[in-house]
């Protein structure tokens, strides 16, 4: 009896981080179920298909700013962090592992000879974050924005060194275009909930948080 009331008090907890995390801290989320070990629970956030515009080559300029591309500013769209923290199956921050996004740009295209290369050339479309101590990053970037066949998403790998651990795509909640999408009606509820979040106004432009968990 007191084993099946710990567990109890375990998973709600657990219930409560990781409503905290999708609230916008999934770092703190991470801390919490660290310390319960009831970390076991975590389900690894489903796999998607890369898609057919992950860059040919690496870009020139490929860091967390996707509104700055070498010297151009990009100001078309709507402003976003996209941020969060990537964890492992025991809640554990994926700490030195890498996040790379690609979008298309507020128009719909992106920076691929298979799209004809007509992303505006001052949006950056690709970027890469190094993940802190905590397994966390952070983007600025715009709401991602929908093309034809495709509803508003964004593409992330998780990379640990040489090693991929998860391709992905992310994304907003409450968007019309979901329901109409292939790809995020092959997802169950679960796994909806996992890579779907909001974009929530804050002071300078939007934000979005996703918790990431990978099998490390």
């Amino acid at each position: 009896m007191k084993d099946e009331k710990l567990d109890q008090g375990r998973r709600l907890l657990m219930a409560r981080t990781l409503a905290l995390g999708a609230a916008g801290g999934a770092w703190m989320a991470t801390r919490a179920l660290a310390q319960t070990g009831s970390a076991q629970a975590l389900l690894p956030t489903p796999a998607q298909a890369e898609g057919p515009y992950y860059p040919v080559r690496e870009p020139a300029d490929a860091d967390y700013d996707l509104l700055r591309n070498g010297s151009r500013t990009y100001a078309k769209g709507n402003a976003a962090w996209v941020e969060g923290a990537v964890l492992d199956l025991a809640g554990k921050p994926l700490k030195g592992g890498t996040v790379e996004i690609w979008q298309c740009d507020e128009n719909g295209h992106y920076d691929h000879p298979r799209d004809g290369s007509r992303m505006d050339p001052a949006f950056q479309g690709f970027g890469r974050a190094t993940l802190d101590a905590e397994g966390r990053f952070r983007f600025r970037t715009i709401r991602p924005s929908p093309y034809v066949g495709r509803t508003p998403h964004i593409h992330a790998k998780i990379k640990l060194g040489r090693q991929t651990l998860l391709t992905t795509q992310l994304y907003v909640e409450g968007d019309p275009g979901n329901a109409r999408d292939g790809i995020w009606r092959r997802l169950n509820a679960a796994e909806r909930a996992a890579v779907t979040v909001p974009y929530l106004n804050v002071a300078d432009g939007l934000k979005a948080t996703y918790q990431i968990v990978v099998q490390a």
